[in-house]
């Protein structure tokens, strides 16, 4: 078995360290790609359709002024699963929070 000698033991130090430190950026980088930053995570409300409520309204009601009111009606509709045919005073809704 053939065998190597360390010649300039400076150079193998910092070899050693640059690997390490290559690692462990890559490790946290690699791990740090999990975390959800809390703004990402979408949060809802509840809502009690009242009587003459259209996902319309709620839709003018609740959601930003910068969104598109159709986005927010196709969006209210796909959260809850229910189409503006189907909302009726009573029920309780999800509407997501700005």
């Amino acid at each position: 078995m053939k065998t190597y000698r360390i010649k300039n033991r400076f150079k193998f130090t910092l070899f050693i360290v640059l690997t390490i430190i290559l690692f462990t950026m890559t490790a946290n980088f690699a791990l740090g790609m999990n975390t959800a930053d809390s703004s990402t995570i979408p949060q809802y409300m509840e809502l009690e359709v009242s009587s003459g409520d259209t996902l319309w309204s709620i839709a003018d009601r609740y959601m930003s002024d910068e969104s598109d009111i159709r986005k927010s009606i196709y969006e209210l509709g796909k959260i809850n699963g229910i189409s503006a045919s189907e909302l009726h005073a009573g029920m309780t809704i999800l509407v997501p929070i700005n």
